[in-house]
């Protein structure tokens, strides 16, 4: 059954848009009321204040809740493998918000709740990753490595790699490059991070080509 498109939703749409367009400054709610199709006194009725809607749009467009729909899915799956999907999906996040992205790392320099915003949500996803790795641990799977410390290493490595290739190279990433860089970075990260009992139960370590 198709969901359906609420009001909220819309401006949600509309703003993501725009802001990713014209930035935070550059943005101004009556045209996003105007691209969702509602009056402004609409739009001010869902967020209080263009500020408000900017944190909601990093929210809901982020990686965060892809990330928290993908827990259960991690559980029944081989540790390369479930890194393997965090990685892919997290880059592609990244790839198809890369506007915003670029927006946000401008914004959050210049408006002190903008950069509050952001550290908030980037701690709320290494926490939701850490749990993963936390579980892992306690199954004596993964090291005795503090589990946020290493969800802030494996997607930071991704988004370090990401943000020199797209903007810093202006380089977009192609889907081979992608791949390799994902193998490398996971097979990395599996030696640092899985212990002896966990490499028992994964079979013999991988080279890297």
């Amino acid at each position: 059954m198709k969901k359906e498109i609420t009001t909220r939703d819309r401006i949600l749409e509309a703003a993501l848009k725009i802001f990713s367009m014209k930035g935070y400054l550059g943005a101004t709610t009556r045209e996003i009321a105007g691209e969702a199709g509602v009056a402004e006194v609409t739009l001010f009725r869902h967020f209080s204040s263009k500020e408000r809607l900017f944190e909601e749009v990093i929210s809901r467009y982020s990686f965060l809740p892809e990330l928290k729909g993908l827990l259960p899915e991690l559980r029944d799956r081989d540790y390369r493998d479930a890194l393997s999907l965090i990685a892919g999906r997290f880059l592609e996040i990244l790839r198809q918000r890369r506007e915003l992205v670029r927006i946000v790392q401008g914004e959050m320099h210049r408006s002190p709740r903008i950069r509050e915003v952001f550290y908030l949500f980037t701690d709320d996803m290494f926490r939701t990753l850490a749990s993963y790795f936390r579980e892992l641990r306690e199954k004596g799977k993964f090291r005795d490595l503090d589990p946020e410390y290493a969800a802030r290493a494996f997607l930071g490595m991704f988004f370090s790699y990401f943000y020199r290739q797209e903007f810093v190279a202006d380089k977009r990433i192609g889907k081979t490059e992608r791949d390799k860089v994902m193998k490398e970075f996971i097979e990395i990260f599996v030696r640092g991070t899985l212990s002896e009992t966990g490499r028992i139960g994964h079979g013999p370590r991988r080279r890297a080509s």
